[in-house]
């Protein structure tokens, strides 16, 4: 079973992305990590380390990887215009 490390890795490699990358995505979501504290998520398991993904940070990185990649979503609800309706 893959763990969230290793998903973050294969994303990485299949992406191109820079640790960089990575740390501007996550910001995109309002989720701050220093690139060392990223640099731990991608070491060997058996280095001393080596700090384990939560799920918190993957989903941060795929909402933002979406936000990197598409775009924000236009707010189309009702209300939501920044001009007040005349009634």
């Amino acid at each position: 079973m893959l763990s969230n490390n290793d998903i973050l890795k294969k994303l990485r490699v299949a992406l191109s992305l820079r640790n960089e990358d990575i740390v501007e995505i996550l910001s995109l979501v309002d989720f701050e990590m220093s690139k060392g504290a990223l640099g731990d998520l991608f070491r060997n398991e058996d280095h001393p380390g080596y700090v384990e993904a939560g799920d918190q940070v993957l989903r941060n990185f795929l909402n933002g990887l979406i936000i990197y990649k598409r775009g924000k979503l236009p707010d189309n609800r009702p209300g939501s215009n920044d001009k007040p309706e005349n009634k």
